[in-house]
């Protein structure tokens, strides 16, 4: 033995479990005990009280672990109670000798059990090291309290643990984790207790927080029930941060050796089921054999016929069915019946292996149902199976051909049936009936269009054909009603190639009678618009209304006419050859059935159009023939109508000149007296007046003249306005002229103005009247006064204006001309020598008074001035006093000159 494996100081001790290493490096022991003096109180304890509880069964005990096992005898007498067996007899000396030779016989004994010792010397327990010693004696617990345990795979230490871990499982607040603390609050004692003997402990009344009570109960009912002795003290275990896990170790292995003789009884009852569990198991190993091989048997001959089965479908649908069907049968349903197959080939051998080992006789299935039998069925199952998906892929490839050939057929039918959808409707379609050239020249492109666009669809009828044709050989089941339909197709497109070229003459014909037309169109049109026109011209020349006043106009105009009758006939040919086209395209029409669509492209004049304008131009002919006679007729009315008048207003209108002049003569050369003048005018009046009746005579026939409308007289310079404008001058100025002479009689008398001054006024009247109108313009005035011998300046002579023209007139008469020079020369009363009279009355007075007048003068003349008279209101007024002077400014009008 190598006692001095290691340095003396490092006192280590191992125990190696060989081929079950069940503590690999047990923990340090200087660590563990050196420096914790709690954990050395605590193994010694520990360990003293396990030794006891197994020396008691030969009759003692120890008190002192490290004294009472130095002389090696109760050692080798504990090793015998535990093992069972018996050591080499021990040395009674009392010698040190003969203390190493029984401790090395235990030790021995030990190391036989295959257990190692490391660093654990005879000498060191005969010199009672305390250390070594229970360094000893855990090795020995754990030889053979700790060792032998196992629980589930695993052993020793983790079986223990385990085992601890296992019973405490259904304890919520108990975890054991380890072999120190997960002990410290008592309960996993308790719970290990509770488990096996429920009725020792009331588990519900412990709390977590009572570790002292839960220890003591604990140890106390081991001890007392159980018979396991306190080998722990529950101060220590409460007191110790960590207790010591050899001490705990040793005390759960107790419980559970006290535990484990309720397994054996277990063990024995499980050998008893085990051998009927055997039987049983094998009997129904046979059963089922039997079932899953009739099952199995019943399954392939139900298959087999449906796999031989070779009957096509029609449809690519119906064989895929089956395809898929079949799939299903390799995919779904064989694959467990392969696994049945291998599992029944499998429990058949299981089970003779077992009859084999179990010593009974070996096992014969029933009639038919041997391995071999399954295996003849499987083989023609897989045969059958082989041909049928062969069959079915053939079959799906000859289907998928047909289906392919038929889905092109119909596709293609299809296609060729949607495009010769109404083409022969359009192909009978007479649209060129009615069309215009442009629109059949449309036509016509679009046929040709068609055409080419018909030849390019002979190949898909041919593709169609030949489809057709392989779908009857490949037996498609369906070959009727393709056959029919391949059939219609053939008869349509031939029906189609007729109707293509009947269209096509159809519009070939027609556009050659249609350019026919267009050609006659064309000229109709570039001959009517002409001819219509010249119609049109020759209507507005018959209805243009013409004003003529005279003969020569209307004769110019008839000329006209007569020439315009004469270009007829050729118009008429015109007429007729312009109506001759038209009747050639109405007789294409009827003869060839063309429906005329609208009218002539190149005009809108049609023949009732040129008809109508014929007849009426012959219509105005006539007309104008009779409105050109009845103006002419009016024409010569109205040229004797022109000459009478003239006659008449030739003669009167130099009378009226001549009495004028005479007249003005009279009254300016001033033959005689003012009263012979006036005698000789009176004469003059009385002629004039007898003319009248001519006047009247003229007016009569001027009347005429303006009924007829006649504007214009190349007769006579006179018209009638003329006359009647003479005429009333004339009688103005004979009456004026007299009333002159009159006043000039009064003025003379009145200023008692000679006859010779009076002629001078005239001379010098005379004189200054430059246009000879009897009257002088202000200038004329103005030369008159400077003449004799005025000298004035502008407002002078204005204020001479205002009182020779009073109404602004800008002219002077005789009349006035006359009352100036005499108001010039002659002795006439002015205002200043009324004045000086007044002043007489009134005795010298600037006023005068109501009774002074009524004195003075006679009674209506005072009324007058008293009436008149404004109040005086000069310095010296008087009450009564009346203003005479205004009043005598007043009379005049104005200051004197």
């Amino acid at each position: 033995m190598d006692h001095h494996h290691h340095p003396q100081h490092h006192h280590h001790h191992q125990y190696d479990g060989g081929e079950n290493d069940y503590m690999q490096q047990e923990d340090d022991w200087d660590r563990d005990m050196l420096l914790d003096p709690a954990w050395e109180k605590q193994q010694r304890k520990t360990f003293t009280a396990w030794c006891n509880s197994h020396l008691r069964k030969a009759g003692t005990q120890i008190e002192n672990i490290e004294e009472d096992f130095r002389d090696g005898l109760k050692l080798m007498l504990l090793l015998e109670v535990i093992s069972g067996e018996r050591l080499a007899k021990p040395e009674r000396g009392k010698m040190r000798v003969h203390k190493i030779s029984n401790v090395n016989k235990a030790l021995g004994f030990i190391a036989s059990k295959g257990v190692k010792l490391v660093s654990i010397g005879a000498e060191e327990i005969v010199d009672g090291n305390a250390k070594m010693t229970l360094g000893m004696i855990w090795t020995i617990i754990l030889r053979f309290a700790i060792q032998d345990i196992s629980v589930e795979e695993t052993s020793a230490k983790e079986g223990l643990l385990l085992w601890c871990q296992r019973k405490t499982a259904p304890y919520k607040n108990v975890n054991i984790q380890n072999f120190h603390i997960s002990w410290k609050d008592g309960l996993g004692f308790c719970a290990l207790i509770h488990r096996h003997r429920p009725e020792l402990i009331d588990y519900n009344k412990l709390r977590k927080d009572d570790p002292m009570t839960n220890l003591n109960t604990a140890f106390d009912v081991a001890e007392k029930y159980l018979d396991i002795p306190k080998m722990l003290d529950a101060e220590d275990i409460v007191g110790t941060a960590r207790p010591d896990e050899k001490a705990i170790m040793t005390y759960v292995s107790s419980f559970y050796h006290a535990f484990s003789g309720a397994q054996k009884a277990e063990t024995a009852a499980n050998r008893i089921c085990k051998v009927l569990a055997v039987n049983q198991e094998n009997e129904q190993l046979m059963e089922d054999y039997e079932k899953l091989a009739s099952d199995l048997l019943e399954w392939i001959r139900r298959t087999i016929p449906w796999l031989e089965n070779r009957v096509p479908e029609n449809t690519m649908q119906a064989m895929q069915q089956k395809l898929e069907d079949f799939r299903d049968y390799r995919r779904l349903h064989k694959p467990p019946k392969v696994q049945e197959k291998c599992q029944l080939e499998i429990n058949f051998n299981t089970l003779q292996t077992k009859l084999r080992l179990s010593n009974r006789p070996a096992f014969m299935p029933s009639e038919g149902k041997m391995v071999s039998d399954i295996s003849n069925s499987w083989g023609r199952l897989e045969g059958a199976e082989k041909g049928y998906e062969e069959w079915l892929l053939n079959e799906i490839r000859r289907l998928e051909r047909l289906d392919h050939l038929a889905e092109k057929f119909r596709q293609k039918a299809a296609i060729h049936e949607a495009w010769t959808d109404g083409k022969e409707e359009m192909l009978q379609h007479k649209d060129f009936e009615t069309a215009s050239l442009s629109e059949i020249k449309a036509l016509l492109k679009k046929h040709e269009a068609f055409e080419s666009d018909l030849a390019a669809h002979q190949d898909r009828v041919e593709q169609i054909a030949a489809i057709a044709q392989e779908l009857n050989e490949l037996e498609y089941y369906d070959s009727p009603s393709v056959n029919a339909r391949c059939q219609r197709i053939c008869d349509q497109w031939d029906s189609l190639g007729v109707l293509t070229q009947k269209r096509s003459e159809a519009l070939q014909r027609t556009e050659k009678l249609l350019e026919t037309i267009d050609q006659l169109y064309l000229e109709f049109a570039k001959r009517a618009a002409p001819f219509n026109n010249w119609m049109e011209g020759a209507m507005e020349d018959l209805q243009d209304t013409f004003i003529v006043h005279t003969i020569e106009e209307i004769q110019g105009l008839s000329t006209a006419h007569e020439q315009f009758k004469a270009t007829l006939p050729e118009a008429d040919k015109e007429r007729q050859a312009i109506l001759g086209i038209h009747n050639e395209i109405a007789k294409i029409v009827q003869t060839y059935h063309v429906n005329m669509a609208g009218q002539n492209p190149y005009t809108t004049i049609n023949p009732q159009e040129i008809n109508a304008k014929w007849d009426k131009v012959r219509q105005l002919v006539p007309q104008r023939d009779q409105a050109l006679i009845e103006e002419h007729a009016r024409q010569q009315n109205n040229e004797r109508l022109r000459r009478q008048f003239a006659n008449q207003a030739n003669v009167i209108g130099p009378w009226i000149q001549t009495k004028m002049e005479e007249i003005g003569r009279i009254s300016i050369e001033m033959h005689g007296t003012l009263e012979d003048q006036l005698t000789h005018l009176r004469q003059y009046e009385k002629s004039i007046v007898n003319y009248k009746p001519k006047i009247d005579q003229l007016e009569g026939d001027h009347q005429l003249i303006q009924e007829a409308l006649i504007f214009d007289n190349k007769h006579t310079n006179y018209t009638m306005e003329h006359i009647r404008v003479g005429w009333e001058q004339l009688l103005t100025t004979i009456a004026r002229t007299i009333n002159e002479i009159e006043n000039q009689i009064l003025t003379r008398d009145a200023k008692g103005i000679s006859q010779e001054q009076m002629n001078e006024f005239r001379a010098s009247f005379n004189h200054f009247d430059r246009k000879r109108t009897g009257m002088m313009d202000a200038e004329d005035f103005r030369a008159c006064l400077i003449s004799m011998g005025y000298n004035m300046g502008e407002a002078e002579f204005a204020r001479i204006m205002s009182i020779v023209d009073p109404n602004r007139l800008g002219v002077v008469t005789f009349q006035a001309f006359i009352d100036f020079m005499s108001r010039e020369t002659a002795d006439t009363d002015t205002a200043d020598q009324v004045m000086a009279s007044f002043k007489v009355l009134a005795g010298d007075k600037n006023y005068i008074l109501a009774d002074e007048l009524r004195r003075e003068l006679p009674p209506d003349q005072a009324e007058y001035c008293i009436a008149r008279m404004t109040p005086y209101s000069g310095p010296d007024s008087v009450p009564g006093a009346l203003d005479y002077m205004s009043f005598s400014t007043a009379l005049y009008g104005e200051s004197d000159l």
